[in-house]
């Protein structure tokens, strides 16, 4: 049976490579998403609004501007693993979308800033898996956790983990003080010195650089270390590193006020000391990691 010219040109498409033949995109395959990034911003611009002041007024939370852009860094350096992951589209996200929207509400009719904005990640984690699949949320889990770096703890939680680090830091503080010659009386979070009472307040803490420290470690780990092992344990020194040098800067305080001049003690070297402390955290806690490879080098990969 001879082939019509209808049939020949049909074979020939179907023969022909896969990148020569014409897409079959629409070029508005784009607006979904653009309708959803347009109502995220009509539900989120307030909340976002407020984040950032409060990244500008609290110095307590001065690293959240960099978390942002550190979470962009995460995805675009997982470009390749996310173009391989399949899609497989899920209404299970629908669920959590939901669940995000109602927590939304009951934080902004709430007045809890926390809950509203830790509904975002709950949203985007839902959008993900409904539109990309769970295996994209597995592969974006990292990203999506650093952003809590960025969020302000709620102020329950937050006097629950301050009042205890101030008692602590004045309660070593008082020990160490005798050793140098300073004797002290030790009341809660106030340390009588014979000159003056020095008190540990909540600024004082070491909350301030025990979140910037532990965000910092949680980038530098990032990049300088493969295993997540070991990135934890990074993370998880900078604690016991910040409350040391919280504890050395409260003594040093001491020190001062004692034997130098109080008002100095308590203005420029209280302020001065906090940026060296957090120097001195950064160099402990580079020390740290090459002590772990010192002790734990890290196996070459034979190919």
């Amino acid at each position: 049976m001879p082939y019509t010219p209808d049939a020949v040109a049909k074979e020939a498409e179907l023969a022909a490579p896969q990148a020569d033949r014409p897409s079959t995109s629409s070029p508005f395959d784009w607006l979904p998403y653009a309708a959803i990034a347009i109502l995220l911003v009509v539900l989120y611009y307030r909340v976002a609004i407020k984040l950032v002041y409060d990244w500008y007024t609290i110095p307590d939370y001065s690293h959240g501007f960099l978390v942002p852009f550190f979470a962009a860094f995460l995805i675009w350096d997982k470009r390749k693993v996310l173009k391989a992951t399949p899609i497989k589209q899920t209404w299970s996200g629908i669920a959590l979308v939901v669940f995000s929207i109602m927590v939304l509400i009951l934080g902004v009719y709430g007045v809890e800033l926390f809950t509203a904005r830790i509904s975002f990640i709950f949203l985007m984690t839902g959008l993900i898996a409904t539109l990309f699949g769970w295996a994209m949320v597995r592969e974006l889990r990292f990203p999506l956790l650093v952003l809590l770096l960025a969020i302000p703890f709620p102020a329950i939680l937050f006097n629950r983990i301050t009042f205890p680090l101030q008692l602590l830091a004045s309660k070593i503080a008082s020990d160490i003080l005798p050793l140098l010659g300073v004797p002290t009386l030790h009341e809660g979070n106030v340390i009588e010195l014979p000159v003056m009472k020095l008190e540990v307040a909540e600024a004082c803490s070491g909350i301030r650089s025990l979140m910037s420290l532990f965000t910092l470690a949680v980038f530098y780990g990032y990049f300088l270390e493969k295993t997540t092992k070991r990135r934890v344990i990074l993370a998880l020194a900078s604690i016991p590193i910040a409350v040391t040098a919280n504890v050395a800067r409260i003594v040093g305080t001491g020190l001062c006020v004692q034997y130098w001049d109080p008002e100095k003690a308590l203005g420029f070297f209280h302020e001065f000391s906090g940026w060296v402390m957090f120097v001195v955290s950064l160099a402990c806690l580079f020390l740290v990691h090459r002590a772990m490879r010192l002790i734990s080098p890290v196996k070459a990969k034979l190919s």
